[in-house]
């Protein structure tokens, strides 16, 4: 039996130079960082005692005896992708819910192809891992999805994550002077706002748009680097973090209609005057959790404000996908 645990993200600046259609032409950064909340992958070989050859559980449970019948998209391709021919019994879990912005879908691609490689006896590189969910996603699914969420699955930690034209990426982990990073996590709350939404839709209004959203784009770009100097910069208050932050959400807001709704808006609306700095709905948009940035002073006040959303407590995490469970299975039935 194998057991991955993959993490969700939370990105901060750069979210939308990190699709493809941008990138090969402008390339582009994100600033995102790994949360302790997890995708779990069990997986197993299944004997062959059963009419079904998968058993794949998740929101729905799934018996097929053959790999072109499994509904999951991900798991299809990935079975497909891999040749996969031994039988597999497949438990999904998750600490939060899926649709929500928090790239959980990568997360589950991420920790799947993870998993499948460990039940082989094998280990792939934080790279390789990296690149087979964004082929996953992108070419085989082809959905319409960035590449900065398979990365931060898999590599963990708060990073930039920079992409170049020619479709490779680096990770460069950021270094915070002593006590920054936990200045950085006391200003910051998150909310579900109980709204969920397909992300790949909302993704395709955005990119249909960027011939016309280049200079918000680029500005969003620009912020990732700003964003560092104000982490690494003691004598700037960290409250210009959240500043920025307010000033990316009101251009993400102009990448399509459908990123905010008057829903988020008046969420959104009712934090900043409770006393938050800034904020954003993190993803693609539409819904999800909500990312907001104020002082400590001011939590209770937001938080009675939203009373009526799920306020989520998170912590930084910096190790990315990894097996936590391997226990080799003795196929042999003879």
């Amino acid at each position: 039996m194998i057991i991955t645990r993959t993490p969700f993200r939370i990105s901060f600046f750069g979210g939308g130079t990190d699709y493809p259609q941008w990138f090969r032409e402008f390339e582009g950064a994100a600033l995102a960082t790994t949360i302790d909340k997890y995708c779990y992958i069990n997986m197993r070989y299944l004997p062959p005692f059963f009419e079904h050859k998968h058993r794949i559980v998740y929101s729905v449970i799934e018996s097929i005896t053959k790999n072109e019948d499994i509904k999951h998209p991900a798991v299809r391709a990935i079975f497909k992708e891999f040749q996969v021919d031994k039988g597999l019994e497949v438990h999904h879990d998750g600490d939060l819910p899926a649709k929500s912005g928090l790239g959980s879908s990568s997360s589950f691609t991420v920790g799947l192809i993870n998993a499948l490689y460990a039940i082989e006896g094998k280990m792939i590189s934080k790279e390789d891992l990296a690149n087979r969910a964004i082929h996953i996603e992108q070419n085989v699914i082809k959905e319409n999805v960035g590449s900065q969420d398979q990365i931060s699955a898999a590599f963990g930690g708060f990073n930039k994550i920079s992409f170049h034209q020619d479709d490779s990426f680096d990770v460069r982990p950021i270094l915070f002077p002593e006590g920054r990073m936990q200045d950085l996590h006391s200003y910051l709350l998150l909310f579900f706002t109980g709204f969920s939404r397909i992300a790949s839709e909302v993704a395709e209004s955005k990119i249909a748009n960027f011939k016309h959203r280049e200079i918000e784009l680029k500005r969003m770009h620009n912020m990732v680097d700003e964003a560092i100097q104000i982490i690494q910069d003691t004598s700037v208050s960290i409250d210009e973090f959240g500043s920025l932050l307010h000033q990316s959400w009101m251009y993400k807001r102009e990448l399509s209609d459908k990123v905010s709704t008057p829903e988020i808006d008046a969420i959104y609306d009712a934090a900043i005057k409770a006393g938050a700095t800034g904020g954003k709905l993190l993803g693609a948009g539409g819904g999800g959790f909500l990312l907001v940035f104020a002082k400590p002073d001011y939590h209770k006040k937001i938080k009675t404000a939203l009373n009526n959303l799920i306020h989520v407590p998170f912590e930084f995490e910096n190790i990315g996908s990894r097996v936590i469970l391997y226990q080799p299975q003795n196929l042999d039935l003879s």
